[in-house]
């Protein structure tokens, strides 16, 4: 389903946001490569796709290059975060309510990588994902994939499969109780730092690495992989993230 109207099963990677230096260099930039609109809700810019949200922008005059920070859905984001601290992992913004769209905390897990919580009220998160121009997927990127893997078991309670399409790689699936998967966790012995990775689907990546040069950032020489055709785009803060075009069916 790429329409979401109501809260995710909990463990969900739900919402995306980025802290920016310069809000309306972020938007141009953003909107020219995606073709976003925005609304504004206090004091997060709302990112939309067809009307509806698909990201979030926050104003930080002192961040520097970063990735997408991503969110997993949770149905009790107080009790979400003491699991987090309980599993050996830090809570550094404490749960607290975003107006009347939901409640959110900050954590990082054992291995270092900072995400998010989410407690969908009237906003449950990303309302279109898995289309052209909006999210497709979060994977953990570490030099230590298993501690990462036991703490993510632990908290959201994901089954962990590995990739038997990529056997080369050390990459592990991570699935909700009912099977579905919803991340992944790549082991990387050149990382420097554990951090998660955002992808966006666009309908042709090569047309959108172009877009992302016209528009002022970098990107990579498109690359065919099993899943689809690939590139790593850097907006004009520094912030890397994916794009992916799938092949169609």
């Amino acid at each position: 389903m790429s329409r979401i109207t109501s809260n995710q099963p909990p463990g969900t990677p739900t919402w995306i946001e980025l802290r920016v230096p310069d809000l309306r260099r972020a938007t141009e930039f953003y909107g020219e490569l995606f073709g976003w609109t925005y609304a504004q809700a206090g004091p997060l810019i709302v990112c939309l796709l067809d009307g509806l949200p698909v990201a979030g922008l926050t104003a930080d005059a002192d961040a520097d290059a970063r990735e997408w920070t991503v969110y997993f859905a949770t149905d009790d984001c107080d009790d979400a975060a003491r699991q987090i601290a309980d599993a050996g992992g830090s809570v550094l913004t404490e749960p607290t309510d975003l107006l009347d769209l939901s409640r959110t905390a900050l954590v990082r897990d054992t291995v270092g990588a900072e995400f998010g919580l989410w407690q969908g009220r009237a906003h449950p998160g990303c309302q279109v994902v898995n289309e052209p121009n909006s999210l497709v997927r979060n994977d953990l990127v570490t030099s230590n994939p298993e501690p990462a893997r036991n703490f993510y078991a632990t908290v959201f309670g994901y089954t962990l499969d590995r990739n038997p399409d990529l056997p080369e790689f050390d990459f592990t699936f991570l699935r909700l109780p009912d099977g579905h998967e919803v991340a992944g966790i790549f082991g990387a012995s050149t990382a420097t730092s554990s951090a998660w990775a955002t992808t966006f689907e666009v309908a042709d990546t090569d047309e959108t690495v172009s877009r992302a040069a016209a528009a002022g950032g970098k990107a990579s020489d498109p690359d065919d992989m099993l899943y689809g055709r690939i590139a790593t785009v850097t907006d004009p803060f520094g912030t890397e993230f994916s794009v992916i075009a799938r092949p169609p069916g």
